[in-house]
C-alpha cells in the first residue's frame, strides 16, 4: 500500500486537505514541525503523525523514506520549498505543494534534471495557484497555436489564509512580474491596468505576480505573458505609491512586523464564506496577426479547489510513471479542472 503525506497538515490549506482526504476514505501521514497542533489535529482525525522540521535535509529524508508522496503545504515556499524538494530527490518521493509563489516554481523547474534521474515528479502549484490558470493556459494554447501573447486573470473575492498573506507581505518588496519575450521581468506595482470582464461584468484590474508567469511559459511555450486581477482605481493608486517605498518593506523588522500582525489578524475563509464566493476565470491569446480568441471558467472557490485539486493531483501522482518537473495540466491533462469539479 502507498503512503502519502501532507506537510504543514496544521496550516489552514494544510488543514482543509487533512479533513477532505479523511473524508474521502484516504489516510494521509500528518505532518508538520508544531507538535501540539500536529498531533491534536492526528489524533481527531485518527491518522499517523509525525512531528520535524525542515532545518536538516537529512532528517526530512529520514522522515518521508517510506512516503510515496509529500504534499506540501507549509508556507512561505520561498523558505521552506528546497529543502523539502531535496530530501524528495534523495529518497525519491514525489514532491507535490500548493505555491503560488514565481521563485518557488523557477526553482522546481531548475531540478528538472535531477528530478528525471531521481525517477520522481516535481509538480508544483497543485491547489488554485495554479491548476485552473494552467488549464485555461493549456486550452487557449490549443485555440491558437501560433500565439505570441497570453493574459489570464481570475475574479475571487474570498479573502486571505495567513500563509497566503505572508507570501504577498514578502511580494511588496519585490514589485510585480510578467514575462517578456520568454524572460521573467520585474515590473512596478500594478504596473498595466485594463478593463476586463471575467464572467461577471467588465471591471477595472491590474496585473499581478501570480506563478503563471512561470508556470504558462512551461505549459504553453507563449513568450509574453501577464496575469490580472480586479482591483479599485483607489487601490492601483496606492500600489503605484508603494513603488516608492519597496526597499523600506523589504528591510526585516518592516517584514516581521506585519507577518506578526498577520498572525493575530488573519485565519482564513469560513466554510460558509468558501461555499458562497465562486471564481471567474478568464484567458487570452494574441497571435504575431493581432487575431485574438478568449475563455472564461468558472470554478469553486480558491481555498476549496486547493482543498478538492491538491487531493486528486496527490491521487495522480501516487499513479504516475513520469518524472522530473511538470505544471498540473502538463502532469495530467487541461481537462483535469473538469475532473476536479466533476
Amino acid at each position: 500500500m502507498k503512503n502519502w503525506m501532507i506537510y504543514g497538515a496544521n496550516g489552514y490549506s494544510g488543514d482543509l486537505i487533512a479533513r477532505y482526504a479523511k473524508e474521502k476514505g484516504f489516510k494521509p501521514i500528518i505532518a508538520g514541525r508544531n507538535e501540539n497542533e500536529i498531533l491534536a489535529l492526528a489524533h481527531e482525525l485518527s491518522l499517523e503523525s509525525l512531528v520535524f522540521d525542515l532545518a536538516n535535509i537529512n532528517t526530512i529524508t529520514e522522515n518521508i523514506k517510506n512516503v510515496d508522496v509529500v504534499i506540501h503545504c507549509a508556507g512561505p515556499f520561498s523558505q521552506t520549498a528546497e529543502s523539502m524538494i531535496k530530501a524528495c530527490l534523495q529518497s525519491k518521493t514525489h514532491y507535490l505543494d500548493i505555491t503560488g509563489e514565481i521563485e518557488v516554481f523557477e526553482l522546481a523547474k531548475s531540478y528538472d534534471k535531477k528530478a528525471q534521474e531521481a525517477g520522481i515528479v516535481i509538480c508544483p502549484g497543485v491547489g488554485f495557484d495554479v491548476i485552473p490558470t494552467d488549464c485555461l493556459a493549456s486550452q487557449l494554447k490549443t485555440l491558437m497555436p501560433d500565439a505570441t501573447h497570453l493574459a489570464l486573470g481570475f475574479d475571487s473575492k474570498s479573502g486571505f489564509s495567513p500563509g497566503t498573506a505572508k507570501t504577498s507581505v514578502e511580494g511588496l518588496s519585490i514589485g510585480g512580474r510578467v514575462r517578456k519575450e520568454g524572460d521573467i521581468i520585474q515590473v512596478p506595482l500594478a504596473y498595466k491596468t485594463r478593463k476586463i470582464d471575467f464572467g461577471n461584468g467588465e471591471k477595472l484590474a491590474m496585473t499581478i505576480p501570480w506563478g503563471d508567469v512561470s508556470t504558462a511559459y512551461f505549459t504553453t511555450n507563449i513568450p509574453n505573458i501577464e496575469v490580472y486581477i480586479p482591483a479599485s482605481p483607489n487601490l492601483v493608486k496606492k500600489l503605484k505609491r508603494m513603488n516608492y517605498f519597496k526597499p523600506v518593506l523589504g528591510l526585516k523588522f518592516v517584514q516581521n512586523f506585519l507577518k506578526k500582525r498577520i498572525d493575530k489578524t488573519v485565519k482564513g475563509p469560513s466554510e460558509e464564506t468558501r461555499a458562497k464566493l465562486n471564481t471567474y476565470l478568464w484567458g487570452e491569446v494574441i497571435n504575431a496577426k493581432g487575431e485574438s480568441k478568449e475563455l472564461r471558467l468558472e470554478t469553486s472557490n480558491g481555498y476549496t479547489l486547493t482543498m478538492t485539486g491538491g487531493l486528486k493531483m496527490v491521487e495522480h501522482a501516487l499513479e504516475t510513471e513520469k518524472a522530473g518537473y511538470y505544471t498540473p495540466s502538463t502532469l495530467v491533462n487541461d481537462q483535469l479542472l473538469k475532473e476536479i469539479e466533476s
